[in-house]
């Protein structure tokens, strides 16, 4: 199994990226993780986890799932000479979760000016899965015709929007939704969520 980038932007919703992270851990799953300055912010606000970029402990994402060594693999944001910066470098795939605004349009502009920009880049021209997860409302015109441009450029365009049809009874369940969605994308066995059908 080749490994899985992360990438966390600066929009609203970084549970989905902190729950789909423990997923592909506990699968066994090698992940590389980039998260933008933005989404170092809005972990704070929203998870209250403070994010030194330039030294910052992934593990600190994480709630009681252990790590194996190398499993887990981060990478900042400046860094151009990453790995995962290159084509040459094989991944199973991508996902920017939440995916903002300005990294949708980054993206879709063939913009590269940091690693996680670059890395998008690279998963669309090596024609290798790309999942964007936005999740804002109201989208305006500009959004969707940049959602509508990264689906023709080969990307999945995965909003962050639960469904109710499985038995919801908390909000964990809603996150795990989300998260169930992008692993079926990436094609990561997973037990987190029932699928319709199944008793």
């Amino acid at each position: 199994m080749k490994p899985i980038v992360l990438a966390i932007t600066g929009a609203s919703g970084v549970v989905y990226a902190r729950r789909l992270l423990q997923a592909l851990l506990e699968s066994h799953r090698q992940v590389h993780l980039v998260i933008s300055a933005s989404g170092s912010a809005v972990l704070k606000q929203e998870l209250d986890v403070s994010v030194d970029l330039n030294c910052f402990d992934p593990r600190l994402l994480l709630e009681n799932v252990p790590v194996n060594a190398n499993q887990l693999v981060y990478h900042l944001n400046h860094d151009m000479l990453a790995s995962i910066a290159s084509g040459s470098y094989l991944t199973d795939g991508m996902v920017i979760c939440p995916c903002s605004g300005g990294t949708l349009g980054a993206v879709v502009g063939g913009i590269s000016s940091n690693l996680i920009q670059r890395a998008a880049a690279v998963h669309l021209k090596e024609r290798r899965k790309l999942i964007l997860v936005p999740r804002e409302t109201p989208l305006s015109l500009i959004q969707i015709e940049n959602m509508k441009r990264a689906h023709e450029a080969g990307a999945i365009v995965l909003p962050a929007m639960p469904g109710w049809y499985h038995g919801v009874s908390s909000l964990e369940d809603l996150i795990d939704f989300v998260a169930a969605r992008i692993l079926d994308q990436l094609e990561v066995e997973h037990s987190i969520t029932k699928r319709w059908g199944n008793d």
